[in-house]
């Protein structure tokens, strides 16, 4: 991953909001406001994916991010590449990245939910 590519996507990105990144696994995160909305490896960029979005994707033939783990396939469906074509399409692009943070944000939330529900139940199971 250059750092030329992680600047032309921040620059291609800022009418999000408040984007930034950071080194993880052997590319980055890219987040909006504190949340995690894309994964760079290479020179791919990959949106974060959910039910809200993943139709978008399905209709342009786009496969969930995969990695080889101890010799296998791993599939992530939380986040796919995101089309070629919309590096020039920059309204389009900053469309498809809203979407994928506003993915980010339902995941975070979910997690945030779950948290508080497990330790409700925790607190219930004390004598």
């Amino acid at each position: 991953m250059s750092p030329d590519f992680l600047e032309f996507l921040k620059d291609q990105l800022h009418g999000l909001g408040h984007v930034t990144t950071r080194r993880m696994f052997s590319g980055a995160g890219i987040y909006c406001d504190g949340v995690i909305f894309a994964l760079v490896l290479g020179d791919t960029l990959y949106f974060k994916v959910d039910d809200g979005n993943r139709h978008a994707y399905e209709a342009e033939g786009l496969e969930p991010f995969t990695y080889e783990a101890k010799g296998r396939s791993v599939s992530v469906g939380a986040y796919r590449r995101v089309p070629e074509r919309l590096f020039d399409e920059p309204d389009e692009m900053l469309d498809w990245a809203r979407a994928a943070v506003a993915a980010g944000r339902r995941a975070a939330m979910g997690k945030a939910t779950r948290k508080v529900k497990s330790k409700t139940n925790k607190r219930k199971q004390k004598p």
